[in-house]
């Protein structure tokens, strides 16, 4: 078994049939729980959204996928090669090119944009300081090609601070994608957005996967995830209880559906 992250990214890996593999993946805390014998594979070139109410599971798969908790059993195969849960981490996740975008927590409000691209990533010169000019084209490559930011309005000397909510996710969205992440998760981009930030958010969503990578769609508003996802994995309780096509179950049905769950435990 190979476990070095190198070895694994980029062109020499061509060939996997999944970025992420879940097998019989299982997490307790203590006596409880929290995740019950998970199968899981997230292909190239897709958007997965993930639905459950609140504790069905969702942030503790996650976080067992990105190497933030170690599953208490289970395998978990990285293009097609099983990591060891032992060495597992946030770091190697990185490495291996599955990056995660929380809401508004990973950016730093009175830096610059192009500081905010190199945070911990930074690129220097052959002397060791910041080599600020080739990180700052880089930035405005990122801001035009990646997430599409071209009016004058926004430029890489721009500070967090003065972007709207939905411009803010751009730019962590095309942070990930300039770090040729394979699989980035999107952790509700759009909670507490406005509907035209929404409309944007989705498009710098379906922009991720016309580059040829794929997305985990963490989201509770149904409308927004049912939107751009090609397939809904719905969790509950912990248990992978359905995978939806979207078109084949409209929003109003998929609630009623997630309704009766609840009301299932109830009963």
């Amino acid at each position: 078994m190979n476990n070095n992250p190198a070895s694994q990214t980029g062109a020499d890996a061509q060939d996997f049939t999944s970025i992420v593999r879940l097998e019989g993946v299982q997490k307790f805390f203590g006596p409880v729980q929290a995740l019950r014998d998970i199968d899981l594979a997230i292909g190239r070139n897709e958007i997965v959204g993930l639905i459950g109410d609140n504790g069905a599971g969702k942030s503790t798969l996650i976080k067992v996928m990105t190497g933030v908790l170690e599953p208490t059993a289970g395998r978990i195969y990285v293009r097609d090669r099983e990591v060891d849960l032992a060495d597992y981490s946030v770091r190697m996740a990185h490495d291996l090119s599955i990056e995660t975008v929380y809401q508004d927590r990973s950016l730093a409000e009175k830096q610059p944009l192009w500081r905010n691209f190199f945070v911990g990533r930074q690129i220097t010169n052959r002397f060791g300081f910041i080599d600020v000019r080739a990180e700052k084209a880089i930035a405005e490559d990122i801001l035009k090609r990646a997430i599409g930011f071209r009016g004058a309005g926004i430029t890489v000397d721009s500070t967090v601070a003065n972007l709207s909510g939905g411009e803010r996710q751009g730019i962590a969205i095309g942070r990930a994608m300039h770090y040729n992440a394979d699989l980035i998760i999107l952790d509700e981009p759009t909670v507490a957005l406005a509907v035209k930030e929404v409309r944007k958010v989705l498009d710098f969503v379906r922009r991720i996967k016309d580059s040829g990578r794929a997305v985990i769609y963490i989201e509770h508003n149904l409308a927004h995830v049912h939107d751009v996802a090609d397939r809904l994995i719905v969790l509950d309780r912990g248990r992978i209880v359905a995978e939806i096509a979207p078109k084949d179950m409209s929003v109003m049905d998929l609630t009623e559906f997630l309704i009766a769950l609840q009301q299932d435990h109830i009963g």
